[in-house]
């Protein structure tokens, strides 16, 4: 087997050391190319690279929720062929790792080699379902370029928490969920419209949703993790089906304590519910538009402000080493 390890050397909780262990591991096991990234949006490029290649049978991530994102992003910039496209694994490095853990995999890098090499010589793999949000047609975002999200998105109010924390980022800050917190806090504060949501779930033949202030796109359960506590916004989200949203029309204080109250204490079969949350389960298409541009966010990284994203959840897209 041939593989292409992509290496994100800025990754939060891997040494220089354990990635050269890891390395060493893997190569031990099949024919390894590792490239270190070395700009944003290197790790799309090596994915695309991977994807046209004739010889390339499996792409490692190593790295966090961001450097898998840009992979698959890479992998599937011609469209999705599970049966033709190079596999995916994942070895976790970021701070949260949503994606592998969401996977089944351990937490820790390590493990999760170790995990990866068990897979293969087992030769287990799945194949999931991932997310597509694109500029909708007719809007002043349709020439924004499709993307493609592996865990979640979201427009408006965790899109602004995930902005502040890359600003935080950029100062220096490290990514750690203290500093999440501080920043769901912060947008919270400065939120302008908790009590009337200027956002609008629009799909074929259903009644608009309007006036939501936060809107959580889920391609899997859980949506997040607060340290090793799993966070689920939509419980049913699975790679197996469609998109879930969860939204809430309200953030009042009241309302904030209620939903993340019940956001800290929700499991597999009970997420946040209430006269102003939203939930929509196993969507194939739906258009988020808002009334001012908003700020979006897909698998943890911002994207810019937004006035309208059409969302299509595409069934069977990747395979998937696990």
């Amino acid at each position: 087997m041939r593989a292409l390890l992509v290496v994100n050397p800025a990754a939060t909780t891997t040494s220089a050391r354990t990635r050269d262990v890891l390395i060493h591991a893997l190569a031990s096991e099949m024919k390894l190319e590792a490239v270190t990234t070395e700009y944003r949006g290197h790790g799309r490029d090596l994915g695309r690279q991977a994807a046209e290649s004739d010889d390339i049978d499996l792409v490692v991530a190593l790295g966090g929720d961001g450097t898998v994102n840009e992979v698959v992003n890479g992998l599937l910039h011609a469209g999705p062929d599970p049966d033709h496209l190079p596999r995916l694994a994942v070895v976790p490095g970021g701070s949260t790792n949503v994606f592998a853990r969401a996977l089944g995999l351990p937490n820790d890098a390590v493990e999760a080699t170790g995990a990866v090499l068990d897979a293969l010589r087992e030769k287990s793999e799945r194949t999931v379902g991932l997310g597509l949000a694109a500029g909708t047609p007719g809007t002043e975002d349709e020439a924004v370029p499709a993307r493609w999200f592996t865990f979640n998105a979201g427009l408006g109010f965790d899109g602004g928490v995930v902005g502040r924390v890359e600003q935080q980022r950029e100062l220096g800050k490290k990514s750690t969920h203290a500093l999440y917190v501080r920043q769901v806090v912060r947008q919270l504060l400065g939120e302008s419209n908790r009590r009337h949501g200027s956002i609008t779930l629009e799909r074929a033949g259903e009644e608009p949703v309007p006036g939501l202030v936060v809107s959580i796109v889920s391609n899997t359960a859980p949506w997040t993790y607060l340290g090793n506590r799993p966070m689920y916004a939509s419980p049913k989200a699975s790679f197996d089906t469609g998109l879930d949203v969860f939204g809430l029309t309200r953030l009042s204080m009241p309302a904030v304590a209620r939903y993340g109250t019940q956001l800290l204490n929700s499991s597999p079969e009970h997420g946040p519910q209430g006269k102003h949350a939203v939930g929509l389960h196993d969507l194939d298409q739906f258009t988020l538009q808002s009334k001012a541009p908003l700020p979006l966010q897909m698998d943890g990284d911002h994207l810019g402000l937004r006035t309208s994203v059409t969302f299509t959840g595409v069934r069977r897209a990747l395979r998937v080493i696990v």
